[in-house]
């Protein structure tokens, strides 16, 4: 008698490359530490690997059908496309975004500037490089850039 149990390992392993792609762009995205640096994701498509690898082993068992070696060998194949697609998208074509020529190089004085702090009040270049907590003036300013997609 054939066994006809549905592999469980296969299809949650393919799911989980699909949910693995689709959440770096509509949740991680958001986290600027799992935008930079999508380790989450990655540790997502090795479960997705491993869970496919665990259903083909599964579906090329002697007792198998010829149709179950076909889905699994169709779905193992989707699941590492999907890898391929997104190492693609965020390590190769992530290298052609335009450089930021216009921002300031390490040393070079930054240009006037305003931003608002956490109550909402506008600060300035100039008043952080005149102000300090202990009577001394500062000796500058470290302004940290966030590679980002924006």
């Amino acid at each position: 008698m054939k066994n006809k149990r549905l592999n469980l390992a296969l299809w949650s392993g393919l799911l989980l490359s699909i949910f693995a792609f689709l959440s770096y762009f509509l949740i991680f995205v958001w986290f600027p530490p799992m935008r930079d640096l999508p380790l989450a994701n990655l540790a997502l498509f090795a479960l997705a690997i491993l869970l496919l690898f665990l259903g083909v082993r599964r579906a090329f068992r002697r007792d198998q059908l010829l149709r179950s070696k076909v889905a699994a060998s169709v779905a193992a194949s989707l699941g590492v496309l999907i890898l391929a697609a997104f190492i693609f998208t965020f390590y190769i074509s992530g290298r052609a975004l335009p450089r930021s020529n216009g921002a300031p190089h390490v040393g070079q004085k930054a240009p006037e500037f305003t931003l608002t702090d956490t109550n909402n009040r506008g600060v300035t270049l100039a008043e952080l490089l005149s102000s300090s907590q202990d009577g001394k003036p500062p000796r500058g300013v470290l302004l940290i850039f966030y590679r980002g997609y924006w």
